[in-house]
């Protein structure tokens, strides 16, 4: 038996360790964010969840970019925990306030990457934020429909879609690969081109 052969073997197994460490590191992440606790018991109870539903279950291997930006996955976590304070304060006012009734609405969202795992993504945190909820899901259009409160015309209809539109971005930078990086600046581009001539 060839030397390098353990050695090719290691390597491997560094190479695949290293990409699914994202993913492991997002299970444990979602599961303390599940139960709303950010303790060490929720982090380890969330670490042997991780090991089973990633060892345990036969499930197909989850290709990721072997990219990862931790600036841009900080931006990310500290935006969304923003997002989430402002969203609970934002969902009390309209449940408190009775002069109006918060409008309802379901929308769809066309995403611009073709990644199951940054679709999941994007889902779960629209979910999390309060005021919005994931209902249903196209794979094949690449389409979220989410119910949100407190719609009351197009305007905030599309304030909705570019927060989803957000959060895909800033997932992408932190995570995606150059070719989905690139995909959603082409996206932005292309949506300021309209939104310009349309204001004309």
């Amino acid at each position: 038996m060839s030397p390098d052969l353990p050695q090719s073997r290691l390597r491997r197994a560094a190479t695949t360790t290293w990409r699914q460490l994202p993913f492991f590191v997002w299970l444990i992440a979602l599961w303390m964010l599940l139960w709303g606790q950010f303790t060490w018991l929720a982090f380890f109870t969330g670490l042997v969840a991780a090991i089973v539903v990633t060892r345990v279950f036969r499930l197909p291997p989850v290709e990721l970019s072997g990219r990862v930006n931790l600036w841009w996955g900080f931006v990310f976590v500290v935006e969304f925990l923003v997002a989430v304070v402002q969203g609970s304060l934002t969902v009390a006012w309209q449940v408190l306030d009775f002069r109006h009734r918060p409008g309802t609405a379901i929308i769809a969202v066309p995403l611009v990457t073709d990644d199951d795992l940054i679709m999941t993504h994007v889902g779960v945190t629209a979910s999390l934020i309060p005021g919005s909820l994931i209902v249903e899901t196209d794979r094949d259009r690449r389409i979220l429909y989410l119910h949100v409160i407190g719609v009351r015309g197009d305007a905030d209809v599309e304030k909705q879609r570019a927060s989803v539109h957000h959060w895909e971005e800033r997932i992408v930078r932190a995570v995606g690969s150059r070719a989905q990086l690139q995909a959603m600046k082409d996206a932005a581009t292309a949506r300021s081109a309209v939104a310009g001539g349309g204001s004309r």
